[in-house]
Parts: structure tokens; sequence; C-alpha cells
């Protein structure tokens, strides 16, 4: 059996004001999951702990089957980081920091850095400090994968980057996954982004995980539907719904685990339904989290 790239099992950290709170997921190998959440859900906490940046309160770490933080120097060899932050040497040019990076491993691909400087513009000779911010992030994907890490952690990447610019890192990512062995992890809250490459989602609020599955079960599972409803009529709540809004005669589902059946269960209640839409993966992050809120009571 294949180890995951990754394997979060009921990790927690804790701090003042907000608690990571017993998250479990796992990235297998050649794979790429969306780690999806709003500002301050925890994503960049769960990204922290993953790097051993900080260490969790409760609960197991595994990357590329080393247990973390215990064998972070053997799995950090494999792992190339990128965050929306980070900063290189402004006054040194891209040539310095790429002898650099093929100094300490010794994986660097010569033949591959040469590549994504002619694809994303970039020069050697360029001093850091007078590169753009969308620059800025490609000379720091460069850095990252021309050492051909196994595993990649991408916290918020596109992030700042315009339309052309993140076409450009996205394509780059895709092309990374040619190779079956490699992994992504993809932070963001830009669900477009995080819908075109991923092969996973986790939705996570609030510090807890909301739902985890492949994007297409989630694209499949989740529908919109328009119905007319009579005066005096009553709609059920029938399994697979998780939302009905109804505004005089006209009623909004929103399901999250549709089949065919719930309509016929609406129509059988003397409802019309107009019509069945399929839903963006932004609308399904928006809905679920709201209901999982719902359900909580929060």
């Amino acid at each position: 059996m294949t180890v995951p790239a990754i394997e979060f099992s009921e990790v927690s950290k804790r701090y003042d004001f907000f608690t990571l709170d017993a998250i479990s997921l796992s990235l297998e190998r050649g794979q790429i999951m969306g780690l999806v959440g709003p500002n301050g859900a925890g994503k960049s906490t769960s990204i922290r702990i993953l790097m051993s940046l900080v260490q969790q309160d409760a609960g197991e770490v595994r990357v590329l089957g080393h247990a973390m933080p215990a064998g972070q120097v053997r799995a950090k060899a494999d792992i190339g980081f990128v965050s929306d932050d980070m900063r290189l040497f402004g006054t040194a040019t891209l040539g310095w920091h790429m002898g650099f990076v093929k100094s300490i491993y010794p994986g660097w691909d010569d033949a591959y850095a040469a590549r994504l400087l002619k694809r994303f513009y970039l020069r050697p000779e360029q001093t850091i400090g007078k590169l753009s911010h969308g620059e800025r992030v490609k000379a720091a994907l460069l850095l990252v994968l021309a050492r051909r890490p196994r595993l990649l952690v991408l916290d918020e990447p596109t992030a700042g980057l315009d339309p052309v610019a993140r076409h450009e890192v996205l394509a780059e990512f895709m092309e990374v996954l040619a190779d079956d062995e490699r992994s992504i992890l993809f932070s963001s809250h830009n669900t477009v982004d995080v819908e075109q490459i991923s092969d996973q989602i986790t939705f996570i609020d609030r510090g807890r995980v909301v739902d985890s599955n492949d994007k297409e079960v989630f694209l499949e599972r989740w529908r919109r539907l328009s119905l007319d409803v009579p005066a005096g009529t009553s709609l059920p709540a029938p399994a697979g719904v998780a939302e009905v809004a109804r505004e005089g005669h006209a009623a909004l589902v929103t399901a999250n685990d549709y089949t065919p059946e719930i309509d016929a269960v609406f129509e059988q209640a003397g409802a019309k339904v107009r019509a069945v839409q399929r839903m963006t993966l932004e609308e399904i992050f928006i809905a679920n989290v709201m209901h999982d809120r719902k359900e909580r009571g929060e």
C-alpha cells in the first residue's frame, strides 16, 4: 500500500482566540488537494504544523511517511514550501538565489530551472528588490520547483497575481503532476483556482474540517433547485437537502446529496420543480460552511 504524502489524524492546536479542532485529512501521492477556507479558518495554522514551524498540542502528523516534528529533517528534504509572504534577499539577484539553493539541494535541475526562467519571463541577473509582486512569487516558485520536491506545500501562492501570471503558475502546477509520485497541498480562499487544478477538496472553517472529498464528488452531489410553490403548500425537508429558502410562491432548495428522487418528493407535496442547476465550487463552499454553522448552532 502506498504511504500518503500527508496524514493528519485528530490534530489540534489551541491559541488564546482560536483553536484548530481535531483536524483529520489525507493527501495521496500524485494528487492535488485544495485546502479551502475563509481568512482565519485555520489553513495557515495547519500548514505551519505540517511544516513543523509550530507543534500540535494533540494528534499525529505524518509527511511522506515521516512522523512530525521528529522526522522533519528527512521530510523537509523532499518538501517545497511557498507562501505569499515569503521573503527573498532584496539586494541579491535571482541568479544568486538559484546558485544558493542549488548548493544545498542535490536534486536541483538546471534544465528545468532554465525552462522556468523562460516560462515565467524572468532573468537571472534581475535583482529581487526590483521585481514586481507577481515576479517575486514566480521567482520563489522557480526556486522551489527546480529542486524537484516530492511534495509541494503552497500557502495562498496565487494571492495578488494578475490573471496571466495566475494562469502561468497554475499551468506549471499541472505539469508537476505529470510525475504521479509528486503531490501538492494548495491552500487558498480562491475557489476558482482550486476548482481548476485540484483532485481533492477540503473545506475548513473556524478551525474545523467541514467536508473533504474528491472534487468531482462535490460537483456531482450539490444542486440548486428552483420551485414554484402554490399558496398553502407545505414543503418537506427530504434527506439530501441542506436548505430550503422560501419567499412567497417561490423557493430555492440547496441539495447536498442530490438524487432525482428529491424532485419527486417536492412534486408530490404540490410544488413544481422549474429548474435543477449545478453549483460552482464557490457556491458549494459557501453553502457547505453555512449549513455546518447552522447545524452547530453558530
